[in-house]
């Protein structure tokens, strides 16, 4: 039986097409039967296609929100403080995590569909302008920057902040790099392994955070 409430059958279903099809060409009576629900259904629970796909968006950056600052206070949590790249390591474990699949985008388990999404937002936005950034990006940041300094103390806030977007680049053009790079019948191009592109990340990353100590000092 499934104990799925018909507003979670709604968004799972409707994930999966505009993950597949896109939004303009995802119907609603696709998802109402593919969540074996009546179309009425949609605009009940949700007011419409619109505001479906920013529920889909909604859940997805709860998820990465939660899983990115879970990792940062694992690293936090111990009796003694983490090195800057125990720190660094763990938020790009948690960073991947939401976006597994099962050919090893990730450390952890799961899928990448989700990627597909984040690709086509990027194309064609239709989120609210400040969502991703209210919902994911600010709350993150926070937690981060606070951890950093915590690790760092020399170091000052706007400088911490670019830091992680840095970061951030980084880990970003990893996932796309490697949607592009498994498309591509190039021998040439590298292997991106995850556990050796987290490793990488976080030795340079490291290296150039430390790198400002002395400036930031005077």
């Amino acid at each position: 039986m499934d104990e799925r409430t018909v507003q979670d059958r709604l968004v799972e279903a409707a994930e999966v097409l505009f993950c597949q099809r896109g939004f303009d060409d995802t119907g609603v009576r696709e998802i109402a039967a593919a969540a074996g629900c009546n179309v009425a259904s949609i605009n009940y629970y949700f007011g419409g296609k619109d505001r479906l796909y920013v529920e889909v968006w909604r859940r997805q950056l709860g998820i990465m929100r939660e899983t990115r600052t879970a990792g940062i206070r694992k690293a936090m949590s111990g009796n003694e403080l983490p090195s800057l790249e125990e720190l660094l390591k763990s938020y790009a474990r948690s960073f991947f995590e939401p976006l597994a699949d099962e050919s090893g985008l990730s450390v952890g388990q799961g899928h990448c569909r989700f990627v597909e999404l984040m690709i086509r937002e990027m194309v064609d936005p239709r989120l609210p302008a400040d969502m991703f950034v209210t919902e994911m990006v600010s709350p993150v940041m926070a937690v981060l920057t606070e951890a950093i300094q915590t690790v760092c103390p020399w170091l000052k806030p706007p400088t911490v902040q670019r830091m992680i977007l840095s970061v951030v680049g980084q880990l970003v053009y990893v996932v796309a790099a490697r949607r592009m790079f498994e498309r591509c019948d190039c021998a040439n191009l590298p292997r991106l392994n995850p556990e050796e592109m987290i490793d990488h990340i976080v030795r340079f990353s490291a290296a150039a955070i430390r790198g400002y100590e002395k400036g930031e000092r005077e």
